[in-house]
């Protein structure tokens, strides 16, 4: 079974963090490859452009977000590799750039996957 993690990309990586997926569409600003040691981009389940910024993190509207979030996740076809690449992998930690830690669509899409995932 796959756990999965978040973690800001502003936050060292240390090896605890597993299998460093970067969820977010755009490079975090600042960071650098070497900083960010990420092992995968996961750029195709990021929200799209348009929901991003329609959303613009506004907590108020989050759970409006997640709902469109999970709609635009039941349409994107990258969403069964995906799930294939986290079966490998026993330790995930999904990097994000958002400054809310408590409302931000890395949430949404670890709570997505893992239902999917049947945990």
């Amino acid at each position: 079974m796959t756990q999965i993690e978040l973690k800001r990309a502003y936050i060292d990586p240390a090896p605890s963090d597993g299998f460093r997926i970067l969820v977010d569409r755009l490079w975090p600003r600042g960071m650098t490859k070497e900083k960010l040691e990420i092992d995968f981009w996961a750029k195709a389940l990021a929200p799209s452009s348009e929901l991003r910024k329609a959303w613009h993190h506004d907590p108020a509207r989050f759970s409006e977000f997640s709902t469109l979030y999970s709609d635009e996740l039941n349409q994107n076809p990258a969403v069964d590799e995906f799930l294939e690449l986290l079966a490998q992998h026993p330790r995930v930690t999904f990097v994000y750039g958002a400054k809310n830690e408590t409302a931000n669509h890395a949430m949404v899409l670890r709570e997505y996957l893992l239902a999917q995932l049947g945990s």
